[in-house]
């Protein structure tokens, strides 16, 4: 499932390793590391298989009004033609990943890409993974902590997993991201080819090359993720939720695909082996919006706004509201929104947790309700997310991981539904 990317301080990319991407070939260095009633007008409307409508706005006296809407499933463009939306395309990469893990299941491959040998003191490996254990602890604390009760193998390929998963964020959230263009992106993405064909450039790619020989882990989510970082070079507006939706799914979704053949589906569970992803990718979407709507103040002040511009719109707010930052009324309901929608997703998560193999559950559930719970520190803030960043402090982490533990025990959902 997916694993938190904290977007906080952190140890960012060295001078050197930015001035690297430049000069050498794919070469990405981070020293710190190896040591974000009028007829309407006609607009794009996204439609839901599962919630509803958004995007037309009913006149008075219209009938079977809907509600707002808070999935995609259907695009329609401003002619009326039916499009392929973000979720549809989305969805496609879950069965992709399923279907390659069935068939590694059935018939697991004979790896040979593990990783040459780097210039690397003796065990090196064994230090690799323990360097990505004190990345993985330093910033993900709690997770790290849940991580505790997998089995070693598994412990060791998510906290890989984790710590590249990181470096790329640094690459555009970073203190060096200024510096970072499109060209150092495809180096980046030429680095990540290179350590699946079992060739790393350091030490942390080394653990990662390792870990993807020995689970049947797929280079597509990883690409992904690249594309979104990619996304935000270029882009600081998403016209609607559709587009938001996908530059979720690269950001965080990403992770939950990456993950699940690490963290492995419990032999008695009946769910198939797309609900888990999706249930995975859910997560990840939830994460990421969670992230949005505690950090509008934050990424206001450097000119982003992650937001759906046609809900901010048919909510009464412009791009002015949000940098001026002023709490009201139509502000409160907006966010009331916005809220729902981010919680809907964790609903859709919570279902696939405990499908997941049972010591890799706990991990997973500390970070679901630790996160989940930031939404309710929003709205205790009185929605003031351009002054106040909402946080869930260190009395309530402690109190959430007995509960995640306990739920980690339950049997899977899909297994108790078969049994009544």
């Amino acid at each position: 499932m997916a694993i938190i990317l904290v977007r906080a301080a952190s140890p960012g990319l060295s001078g050197a390793a930015v001035r690297d991407i430049h000069h050498h070939h794919g070469s990405l260095q981070c020293s710190s590391l190896l040591k974000r009633r009028r007829v309407p007008a006609r607009r794009w409307m996204l439609c839901s298989l599962r919630y509803a409508c958004l995007g037309l706005d009913p006149g008075p006296g219209e009938i079977g009004r809907t509600s707002s809407a808070v999935y995609s499933s259907l695009a329609v463009n401003p002619a009326g033609e039916a499009v392929v939306s973000s979720e549809q395309k989305v969805y496609d990469v879950v069965l992709k990943q399923a279907a390659l893990l069935k068939r590694q299941l059935r018939t697991p491959p004979v790896l040979d890409v593990r990783p040459q040998q780097l210039d690397m003191p003796r065990n090196g490996l064994k230090e690799a993974y323990a360097r990505c254990g004190e990345i993985c602890e330093e910033y993900a604390k709690t997770f790290y902590l849940g991580t505790m009760l997998m089995t070693e193998e598994r412990r060791r390929a998510i906290w890989a997993i984790y710590v590249w998963c990181r470096r790329t964020d640094e690459l555009v959230d970073g203190p060096n991201a200024n510096y970072i263009t499109p060209t150092a992106l495809d180096r980046w993405e030429k680095r990540l080819e290179d350590l699946f064909a079992g060739r790393p450039y350091d030490m942390l790619d080394a653990a990662l090359s390792d870990t993807i020989s020995r689970f049947p882990i797929d280079i597509q989510p990883f690409r992904d993720m690249i594309e979104g970082m990619r996304s935000d070079l270029r882009k600081a507006r998403y016209k609607n939720f559709d587009e938001l939706y996908m530059y979720c799914y690269y950001v965080a979704g990403t992770v939950g695909l990456m993950s699940v053949p690490v963290m492995g589906i419990a032999p008695e569970s009946k769910a198939t082996t797309e609900s888990v992803y999706s249930a995975a990718l859910a997560l990840g979407i939830a994460n990421q919006l969670t992230n949005i709507l505690r950090d509008v103040g934050e990424d206001a002040r450097r000119g982003r706004i992650y937001l759906p511009q046609d809900e901010l719109a048919q909510a009464g707010l412009s791009d002015e509201d949000i940098f001026n930052g002023v709490v009201t009324n139509r502000w409160r309901n907006f966010m009331k929104q916005q809220i729902k929608r981010a919680r809907m997703f964790f609903e859709e998560a919570e279902r696939g947790v405990t499908e997941l193999s049972q010591a890799s559950r706990w991990p997973v559930w500390a970070s679901l309700l630790l996160y989940r719970q930031i939404l309710d520190e929003i709205e205790a803030n009185d929605y003031n997310n351009f002054t106040k960043r909402a946080y869930v402090g260190k009395g309530k982490k402690l109190l959430a991981l007995p509960v995640a533990y306990g739920k980690s025990l339950l049997l899977p959902v899909s297994l108790r539904n078969s049994q009544t």
